[in-house]
């Protein structure tokens, strides 16, 4: 279709499909086909002969994948070029990376021999086991801090100065999983387990030489950095760190959580100074992030969305603590490039920093009275993740929460009546809805109008599902499996997901070339004519699923 407009009608007249500029039809060479195209308005659409698609078609598997009748397998196999290829290098298995049997320790021998041995294997930790369980592990940092500098003797047991129970990586996990989890623990050792038995040990070292550029390094860093200024210097790699994953063509999904973690240790180290300044907490506390963070589907540079929730016994005089705690993190965070959030949805808003009983009552104050600003903090506080401090009182709360939203049916036609207020940029005849703003003008907003509306159906799942998770592509699979999505139409929304968000990650690295601050904004002239034609694929699997969700949520849950 060069220009116009068709609809394609089954030969009982029902409309199939619509199609306009720049979309692709092979049905005229289909044996079997018994429809009827009629152009609604002036068209002009361009003849290829059968015999030379087909040609054509069987000289390139990339061609022949465009003109796959099933709408969702075309869209499945753009989502993945890389994985498909085995180009993501953080899609390799942990399995895959280990290059030498583990090196053990009888929990009964002593530093010195554990010393021994780590020498003579030329490796930085040894395995503490007992028969054939882990029990501990011991790295040459062990060695230095437990041992060396608090004058332990060499004949002391092993396990003195073992960290017991490490936290361990299946085989079957993938890179960035052992990336993630090294990222959030500060560990540089991982353990790893195939069928439950001990296999080996990835270490940092491991993960540098098979991707190069680290998160965990980044994250080393933030770590060891004793003031603002250092971590404002730091945070600047951070764009690099975002544009070196994709060159590596890393998958959008593991780009977001890389980023996020990366957030998180900022997080953290800026809470870790602040209580240096401020002194202990006086009650337990936990720092939770909220938005495209606690989802850990983050891109470079977001805006901040976090919250405050602080155990029930905080007392009046103990509040202003709170109060500097959460103004010094968010000056911090905005001085390393996140900028405040325009809705102000920080814990420096005294609204978004309550004891844990006051953020019970306003969720539930949210669910019974599902007002349009209760819903716009849905949208975030929904979302929450913790990321320091005392998980348990998120963990509390999200509890409450989910026990209220999946037995409040009118609470989730509220909420799904907002969710398709994000509709995909996809006209009636399948043309691009472009933004008239002036900024941005002639462009597509890849977040608001192609992430939002999934990761909006998604949270509509889960609340009314009870599931616990927060990250879009794992609130999905848990809908897929209590049954309250199909599995076929889940998959295909999965894909849409990662094709979109891989497509704004692509035009993010675009900007960071050009010398600009990367943006959401994409000019649809500078996709391929198959890029345009997966992304309208992409944005016909979101309506469909509006429409879907609409009947199945809305219907009759206002009276």
């Amino acid at each position: 279709m060069r220009s116009g407009a068709v609809e394609l009608r089954d030969s009982d007249g029902t409309l199939s499909d619509k199609l306009g500029e720049g979309d692709l039809y092979a049905g005229l060479c289909e044996a079997d086909s018994a429809g009827t195209g009629v152009t609604v308005e002036d068209s002009l659409l361009y003849l290829l002969d059968c015999r030379a698609l087909a040609s054509l078609r069987e000289a390139s598997p990339a061609f022949d994948r465009q003109f796959a009748a099933d709408r969702a397998e075309r869209l499945h196999r753009a989502s993945a070029p890389r994985a498909a290829a085995g180009l993501d290098v953080l899609s390799v298995k942990a399995a895959d990376l280990l290059h030498r049997e583990p090196v053990t320790l009888d929990g009964d021998m002593n530093i010195r021999q554990a010393a021994q041995l780590m020498s003579a294997q030329r490796v930085s930790s040894v395995l503490i086991t007992e028969g054939e369980g882990l029990v501990g592990l011991i790295t040459d940092s062990d060695l230095r801090h437990r041992c060396l500098a608090r004058g332990l003797g060499a004949d002391s047991p092993a396990r003195s100065i073992m960290t017991p129970d490490p936290v361990t990586l299946d085989g079957e996990e993938v890179l960035a999983e052992a990336l993630l989890r090294m990222t959030r623990l500060q560990v540089h050792h991982l353990p790893v387990l195939i069928r439950g038995r001990l296999a080996g040990m990835l270490t940092l070292s491991d993960l540098a030489r098979h991707q190069g550029g680290s998160p965990v390094l980044l994250a080393t860093d933030i770590q060891r950095a004793a003031d603002i200024e250092t971590l404002t210097a730091i945070s600047r790699r951070l764009p690099e760190l975002q544009l070196q994953l994709d060159n590596a063509n890393t998958r959008a999904a593991h780009i977001g959580a890389a980023i996020a973690s990366i957030t998180d240790a900022l997080t953290r180290r800026l809470l870790e100074l602040a209580e240096s300044r401020l002194g202990s907490a006086p009650v337990p506390y936990v720092w939770a992030a909220g938005g495209s963070q606690g989802r850990q589907e983050q891109t470079v540079h977001s805006d901040q969305d976090h919250a405050l929730i602080i155990a029930d016994e905080l007392n009046a005089p103990d509040r202003e603590y709170f109060t500097e705690l959460a103004r010094f993190v968010s000056d911090g965070l905005n001085a390393c490039g996140f900028p405040y959030c325009p809705g102000n949805a920080m814990a420096s808003n005294p609204q978004w920093r309550q004891p844990l009983q006051v953020w019970g009552d306003c969720f539930t104050g949210w669910i019974e009275r599902p007002q349009p600003q209760a819903l716009m903090h849905a949208s975030i506080f929904f979302d929450l993740r913790a990321v320091h401090g005392e998980a348990a009182l998120l963990h509390t709360l999200q509890e409450q929460v989910l026990a209220q939203t999946r037995a409040n049916r009118i609470f989730i036609a509220h909420l799904t009546a907002a969710a398709l207020q994000h509709r995909p940029p996809l006209g009636f005849f399948r043309n691009f809805v472009l933004i008239h703003d002036g900024e941005h003008d002639a462009t597509l907003d890849l977040k608001r109008r192609g992430l939002l509306p999934i990761v909006d159906l998604a949270r509509v799942y889960a609340l009314s599902e009870g599931i616990g998770a927060v990250n879009t592509r794992e609130r999905l699979k848990a809908a897929m499996a209590a049954g309250a999505l199909g599995r076929d139409l889940g998959g295909s929304l999965l894909d849409a997901l990662e094709f979109i968000a891989g497509l704004r990650i692509h035009h993010q690295s675009d900007c960071l070339r050009a010398g600009r601050a990367p943006d959401n904004y994409l000019p649809p002239d500078t996709l391929s004519a198959l890029e345009r034609s997966h992304l309208k694929d992409a944005f016909r699997l979101i309506q469909s699923l509006q429409a879907t969700l609409g009947n199945r949520y809305q219907a009759g849950r206002f009276g």
